[in-house]
């Protein structure tokens, strides 16, 4: 009997290492967060997870589709002039390749409901409540339980600054063109729309300093729109606020400009 073709012991060997390339890639992948950062809240496990499930279901439909075509051509390549034996149907295999991606469809959508569920919750009676303004070019942060406010002083952003271990609710508005809440360890980005009621809510589970912007162009100075949150300790929360009660207890001035309230920033 004669030995295998040089070609078929080359493909024996690239098909082992691939494989192994392969794991250790994936593996390797694991070891972080997939380019993610660092959940601040609940809510952003809960989108990390999500991010997850799909990155290994892909991995796994992309890894077996990929097994397929090597062993299909490998094993039924052909070796003389004789024809394979046809078959025109088999109506099991078709069954089983039609139904398993519509089960894996059907899954990921589910998970997915799952999570937009539990992002977009609004609880009854959140810890703090933080009306966040957004306008051209700079960010106003008002705590109107507590009668306190913040906002941008000189050239330093606004500062936003948050009990850890506590439910925060965020009411978006804009005073001018659209606007986006964008703060990466959140996993979460929330657009400021005219006549547009819209907030979200956190579960802060972190401490640390962590900087946040406008994700939505809205003109010549988009780029100074930037903000940074801090989440603290409750004393070091309240502290804080005590820094930043102003007169108004209701805040409801509505200017646009940050000028007169630049002495409130944090």
């Amino acid at each position: 009997m004669s030995s295998p073709r040089p070609a078929v012991r080359r493909w024996r060997r690239v098909v082992p290492v691939g494989a192994l390339a392969f794991g250790v890639a994936a593996l390797a992948a694991g070891c972080g967060n997939a380019g993610m950062p660092e959940p601040v809240s609940t809510q952003g496990d809960s989108t990390l997870t999500l991010w997850w499930v799909f990155i290994v279901a892909a991995a796994i439909i992309g890894g077996l589709t990929m097994f397929l075509i090597l062993f299909a051509s490998l094993k039924f390549r052909r070796r003389s002039d004789e024809l394979p034996s046809q078959q025109q149907y088999h109506v099991p295999l078709e069954v089983i390749y039609t139904a398993i991606p519509v089960l894996v469809v059907i899954g990921l959508f589910a998970v997915s409901v799952v999570t937009q569920v539990d992002v977009n919750a609004l609880s009854d009676d959140p810890d703090v409540v933080v009306d966040v303004i957004g306008y051209q070019w700079q960010w106003e942060f008002r705590y109107p339980e507590e009668g306190a406010r913040s906002t941008a002083a000189g050239q330093d952003p606004a500062v936003l600054v948050l009990p850890v271990d506590s439910t925060v609710r965020f009411n978006l508005t804009t005073r001018d063109v659209n606007h986006s809440f964008w703060l990466p360890e959140l996993l979460e980005k929330r657009d400021l729309i005219q006549r547009v009621d819209n907030s979200i809510e956190v579960n802060l589970n972190r401490k640390g300093e962590f900087k946040g912007r406008c994700a939505e162009f809205c003109g010549l100075d988009h780029w100074r729109m930037s903000f940074v949150m801090k989440v603290v300790s409750r004393d070091d929360y309240e502290a804080w606020i005590a820094q930043h009660q102003v007169d108004d207890p209701a805040l409801s001035d509505g200017s646009n400009g940050g000028s007169t309230n630049s002495e409130q920033g944090g």
